[in-house]
């Protein structure tokens, strides 16, 4: 039987790496800038701008088809204590792609992960949750339930 801490370990990159790549590069400079203790490292891949083709269904189930092209901003970096971590981010910010690099980097050091994954990564997933939550609250606001009535008639 697999290591569970194997077997978790890609999935649990996969959620922090995702809610660096999402958040807004002001949250995520502002989290990086309050952090006590920023190791030194240094860029295996200085940030740069590409571009990715996306692909969508229509209903989510049909078809794939092209349905443009977006730019992304991607980094690597190596922590002067040997971890690796890479960041991609939509758009043209090569800063939050390094910072993104870095703090994935920072959560595969067993010392320096407890204290940036409360000061970075659970404080930007707050602030998403906060923001998905009051989209969701004004969302349910304007909902409409429609109901249908059956009539009957009495008999005659």
């Amino acid at each position: 039987m697999p290591d569970q801490s194997v077997v978790e370990a890609p999935a649990e990159r996969r959620r922090w790496l995702s809610i660096l790549a999402k958040a807004p590069a002001g949250e995520v400079s502002a989290a990086w800038d309050d952090l006590a203790e920023r190791p030194g490292y240094r860029a295996l891949r200085a940030p740069e701008i590409g571009m990715v083709l996306v692909r969508g269904r229509m209903g989510g189930t049909g078809d794939a088809f092209n349905l443009g092209e977006m730019t992304v901003t991607r980094a690597a970096v190596r922590l002067d204590s040997g971890e690796t971590g890479i960041g991609y981010v939509a758009g043209r910010d090569r800063r939050h792609a390094e910072i993104a690099a870095a703090v994935d980097a920072m959560m595969q050091s067993p010392n320096l992960r407890p204290a940036v994954e409360g000061a970075v990564v659970a404080r930007l997933a707050r602030a998403q949750d906060e923001r998905r939550d009051t989209a969701a609250r004004k969302a349910a606001a304007t909902k409409v339930d429609f109901f249908t009535m059956v009539r009957t008639r009495s008999p005659a």
